[in-house]
């Protein structure tokens, strides 16, 4: 790699199951940018969000910081202005930085150490969708998901998604073209944070026609019975009363499928950008998403458990000094915020001073081709269809989970990874059920997290009372400078032009080809 301290694309998906994609096998889904960003970079085939939800992923994903560490329970947690982000360090670090699109900030900072945010954000940003631990049987019909998103799957020309995700994709098309026009020779690293392939699974004609609909392949059947946890979540969804048949199934997967296929496709246009606007040589692009989404597989959908399809996440990244290559250890979200701070670093600038302790660790060394002894990461979830925290350990093959009111789950990944086998009974792995348990109850305090969760809960349902009807917003409303963008009065429109087009055109050589 360059000294130069590289620029940084950051695509992130809502919802996307590495499963899902051609890049990590599926048979039938059509990832080719993304394939190609893998077939020159390095691809982790086991790395997870901290928390399987999305404003949770996403606050620990940009502080390295684990959910219960920084209050980060669910959707409507808030997102405290003094936790040093990702986007805090690289400022540090000498970099421009802007987001484009979702990162589902909860709280009246909207920015969070970004310079810019260029586009508002998909979801509401105050405590409307506090989760109760107190009445944790009762279901919220405002904002659970239910079954709604598959009944309604299909086709349509225009969604509320499909709106947000063209603005995200062209203003962010537009940042990087801004960036190649200014003089500003510092580096930049913007996030483009998509909503698709979300539910509800709704994907216009020419995506939705990219797959035949008798292909699409439905889920494994259930065997055997359900954990708590999962029979939780189907209650929550009503998937357990209203359910949905065959062909809700696979009209869902088939959305699915269509508009992760719509995602890869802007994934494929910010990199043509990137290399239009001659910054391929110094640019490091990763591809992640906030969590997956279990499609019916284990008869779960969406996210919200600690399974493989919904915590999982894919996770590539490629540039200069990256060669073609698979690291298999299990990492997390935790561990970017250390990574692109060692990226950051290209020019032999040391790391700034941390305002908090990190809990991950850099994957940088493994990026560039060397190895990592460490192949465990965790993971938390502290949000609906639960009374108590569940907690996750990944070590090399092996996952477990636990959950104060539920049996204890283990699996052997390799061997199993479907997740159909549950080991914590099993006399051969006894002794390895047992270490897990007593490692959980010394790193986790579940009483006194859930005790401070439902403190959570109570003042922001307090809060959310108070302020309704109140006419104050959090929802973030982007600055536009109207006044100065394409052509105004005050401008020499012969001027106007040349300046905002790139690359420049040159009239000396223009004059000296003869051409004019």
């Amino acid at each position: 790699m360059s000294s130069r301290q590289p620029n940084i694309l950051l695509v992130m998906a809502d919802q996307l199951a590495p499963h899902a994609t051609s890049t990590y096998g599926h048979h039938l889904v059509r990832t080719p940018h993304m394939d190609a960003l893998a077939a020159r970079g390095t691809l982790f085939k086991a790395a997870y969000a901290n928390s399987p939800l999305c404003a949770p992923a996403r606050f620990s994903f940009l502080a390295g910081r684990a959910i219960t560490k920084i209050g980060a329970y669910d959707n409507a947690s808030e997102f405290p202005a003094s936790i040093p982000t990702l986007a805090h360090y690289m400022r540090l670090m000498g970099y421009r930085t802007c987001l484009s699109g979702k990162m589902h900030f909860v709280g009246p900072d909207q920015l969070h150490g970004f310079d810019e945010r260029i586009t508002t954000d998909i979801y509401p940003a105050d405590f409307a969708w506090t989760p109760n631990w107190d009445q944790a049987d009762r279901r919220i019909g405002k904002w659970y998901h239910n079954m709604d998103s598959l009944h309604q799957a299909g086709q349509a020309a225009m969604t509320y998604q499909i709106e947000y995700d063209e603005e995200v994709g062209f203003m962010a098309k537009r940042r990087i073209y801004d960036y190649a026009r200014d003089s500003d020779s510092r580096p930049w690293m913007l996030v483009a944070s998509f909503i698709h392939p979300h539910d509800p699974y709704v994907a216009r004609p020419e995506w939705w026609d990219l797959y035949n609909h008798d292909d699409i392949d439905l889920p494994a059947p259930v065997s055997g019975e359900l954990d708590p946890h999962s029979i939780r979540i189907q209650r929550g969804i009503q998937y357990d009363t209203v359910g949905a048949t065959e062909d809700h199934i696979r009209n869902a997967r088939h959305g699915y499928y269509a508009n992760t296929s719509y995602f890869d496709d802007w994934l494929g246009k910010l990199v043509a950008t990137v290399e239009e606007s001659g910054f391929a040589d110094n640019t490091i692009v990763i591809l992640t998403a906030d969590h997956g989404d279990m499609l019916g597989e284990r008869g779960q959908w969406f996210k919200m458990s600690m399974f493989e399809r919904s915590a999982r996440v894919p996770f590539i990244m490629a540039g200069p000094g990256i060669p073609a290559a698979t690291v298999g250890n299990a990492c997390s979200h935790l561990d970017f915020l250390p990574t692109l701070l060692d990226v950051a670093s290209g020019d032999g600038k040391a790391w700034p001073e941390l305002g908090s302790e990190l809990d991950g660790r850099s994957l940088w060394h493994m990026a560039t081709g060397g190895t990592d002894d460490v192949d465990e990461t965790t993971g938390e979830y502290c949000a609906e269809m639960t009374s108590y925290p569940i907690f996750m350990i990944r070590r090399g093959s092996m996952k477990y989970i636990h959950c104060d009111t539920d049996p204890p789950l283990l699996y052997d990944l390799a061997a199993d990874p479907a997740e159909t086998n549950n080991l914590a009974n099993d006399p051969a792995h006894s002794e390895a059920a047992a270490a897990f348990a007593a490692e959980v109850a010394a790193k986790w305090d579940s009483e006194a997290i859930r005790r401070d969760v439902l403190a959570s809960q109570r003042a922001r349902r307090t809060l959310h009372a108070a302020m309704t009807g109140s006419g104050v917003s959090w929802d973030h409303e982007p600055v536009r400078d109207v006044a100065n963008d394409y052509v105004r009065n005050h401008m020499d429109w012969a001027e106007a032009g040349p300046a905002m087009r790139f690359p420049r055109f040159d009239a000396a050589a223009d004059l000296a080809d003869g051409t004019t």
